[in-house]
């Protein structure tokens, strides 16, 4: 809908502050996307591909296109692969392409559907390093994911969706809930942990990730975690561990949704 793909039942739209799809030839040349898997050309190399897709582009300009086609493809990594066909690329390579293709031209928002789908490790580490390069070059990357971890390594704002509506929105702290924090002790003297833990105002909790473990809740954390330890040695505790957990975007995201492993469907 953002992009003028399909029509919306209700509602209003602005991209880029104008209403959408009533300017979209206005809009788009601005907007680079990635939507569900890329598609080419199967028989034609990845630069002739997106020679293709950048003559079909009023905006991209014929006597810059082979240098804008070489740099997109040495930024995505596949400077290498960039005159084999497009058949023999592998899932990650042509998720590599299609990001390529977003970035012909200079781009004032990027919409990327699952960036990370197919990647190895490594691929997946270097489409971050991009993703997070072209937000501090000023580009705005707006990216639709379930890979909570590599939205929180990428993404400084994120809304979270739950049956076709929004139920919660902001910056990542807030999500979380930046002052509540979770500390895990591991130790063999539990119970002797537990009550110095609660003896210091931490409300400690059954959800201790295993036996030889004390958790429990606690506010600034991270000034408190050198007197906790402290008190815990002080008291006669053996501490084989300490640690101050935030609340991940994960664990958010099932408490807003409710969806853990009986979804609703």
């Amino acid at each position: 809908m953002l992009l003028g793909l399909t029509s919306a039942t209700s509602g209003r739209i602005q991209l880029l502050g104008q209403a959408m799809p009533a300017h979209l030839s206005d809009i788009l040349p601005a907007v680079g996307a990635l939507v569900e898997g890329p598609a080419f050309y199967p028989f034609l190399s990845g630069r002739a591909n997106l020679h293709r897709l950048d003559s079909a582009d009023p905006g991209g300009r014929a006597e810059t296109r082979r240098a804008r086609v070489s740099d997109a493809l040495d930024r995505v990594g596949l400077g290498h692969a960039a005159d084999k066909r497009a058949h023999a690329y592998s899932l990650g390579m042509k998720q590599r392409l299609g990001l390529a293709g977003a970035l012909l031209t200079p781009r004032r928002l990027l919409i990327l559907d699952e960036p990370s789908n197919g990647l190895d490790p490594q691929g997946t580490r270097e489409v971050r390093s991009l993703i997070t390069s072209l937000a501090h070059d000023g580009t705005t990357v707006f990216v639709s994911s379930h890979l909570l971890s590599e939205i929180e390594q990428m993404c400084t704002h994120a809304a979270v969706m739950s049956a076709g509506r929004m139920v919660a929105s902001g910056r990542l702290d807030d999500l979380r809930g930046a002052a509540a924090s979770r500390v895990v002790v591991t130790t063999p003297d539990v119970e002797e942990a537990r009550q110095v833990l609660e003896r210091l105002g931490v409300s400690t909790d059954a959800m201790a990730p295993s036996i030889d473990q004390v958790a429990g809740a606690v506010t600034e954390a991270s000034a408190e975690a050198e007197r906790i330890v402290a008190e815990l040695v002080a008291a006669g505790v053996c501490v084989r561990g300490f640690e101050v957990a935030r609340t991940s975007l994960e664990d958010r995201f099932v408490a807003l949704t409710g969806e853990g492993f009986d979804v609703a469907r």
